[in-house]
């Protein structure tokens, strides 16, 4: 597999090798000591699986307290996928990283803990798979705005279908406390 150091810190994209021919094709979308060469080396412990139709923008999303990390993929049609680091301490704070990841591309992205982390559907559907460092606890979910403009992420689709809880994501200022 290719894997592609990013300008945040520890956020990789990964190019799996795959095997094709006229019947179809062929690849490890995970192998623990191949992923932990790459420094990914910490346990997996949920996969999640969500289906979305175009134009569906889901986060950007984090746990405060209980950060996971996430290596994600599509395995049907092609979403638009950002990480962005969150972290105070960081001098790479409010910068992001986006990708295209689909079923032609075969592209993971892992997303470290403590980034925030989104996707919007490029396709008519989209399948999206997270293999997750830790348990999903919904009180300790947090929100970052999608199109918070200090951020300046070119999302590929300028009104998404947002959930309702999406819609009133702090800025990444209000989230830290640097407002004024």
């Amino acid at each position: 597999m290719k894997v592609i150091e990013t300008v945040l810190p520890g956020v990789l994209i990964i190019e799996p090798k795959v095997f094709g021919d006229a019947r179809g094709f062929f690849l490890e979308s995970f192998q623990v000591e191949r992923y932990r060469q790459a420094g990914i080396d910490l346990p997996f412990v949920q996969d999640n699986h969500s289906r979305s139709q175009r134009g569906v923008l889901r986060g950007l999303h984090f746990q405060r307290s209980r950060p996971q990390g996430k290596l994600v993929s599509v395995s049907r049609g092609a979403v638009y996928d950002v990480a962005v680091d969150i972290d105070p301490a960081s001098p790479t704070c409010g910068q992001f990283v986006g990708v295209e990841l689909s079923d032609d591309n075969h592209r993971q992205m892992w997303v470290p803990p403590g980034y925030a982390h989104g996707f919007c559907v490029l396709s008519e559907v989209a399948d999206f798979q997270y293999k997750c460092t830790d348990l999903y606890f919904p009180a300790d979910e947090g929100g970052l705005s999608w199109n918070d403009p200090d951020l300046n992420i070119p999302w590929p689709i300028a009104e998404p279908l947002l959930s309702e809880k999406d819609k009133h994501n702090p800025s990444l200022r209000t989230l830290l406390g640097r407002e004024g």
